[in-house]
């Protein structure tokens, strides 16, 4: 089992910058994708951000790439979604998730983390 737990969400004004962060604990995610989704009042979940955490490729949604970038820290076994230039639309709750290489979906989310972007 991974648990995973989100911080660093928060109010911010439109332009400004944020950065979020997951932990996780439980067992060894090198052999796994971490990503980042997002879900806005009254829409569905989507896609925000991915990175495998061996080779460190990482993947955005059109919407966030040249704004956001997702890292990681090995010896932290954490993942970070620094967000810059934010908008309006860019406001929901942030989740984190990872999912092992091989497998199609995300089997581990996190409790997510709000994130408001006042315009």
């Amino acid at each position: 089992q991974v648990q995973l737990v989100e911080s660093g969400g928060g109010l911010v004004q439109a332009g400004g910058s944020l950065r979020l962060s997951c932990a996780a604990s439980g067992r060894t995610i090198s052999s796994y994708f971490m990503g980042w989704f997002r879900q806005a009042p009254g829409k569905e979940r989507e896609f925000v951000a991915s990175i495998r955490w061996i080779g460190g490729n990482t993947y955005y949604a059109d919407s966030v790439k040249g704004r956001f970038t997702i890292s990681r820290d090995n010896a932290k076994n954490t993942v970070y979604l620094q967000m810059n230039s934010l908008k309006a639309e860019d406001t929901g709750v942030y989740y984190c998730a990872g999912r092992i290489v091989t497998a199609k979906d995300y089997g581990y989310w996190g409790q997510g983390t709000q994130v408001t972007v006042s315009s």
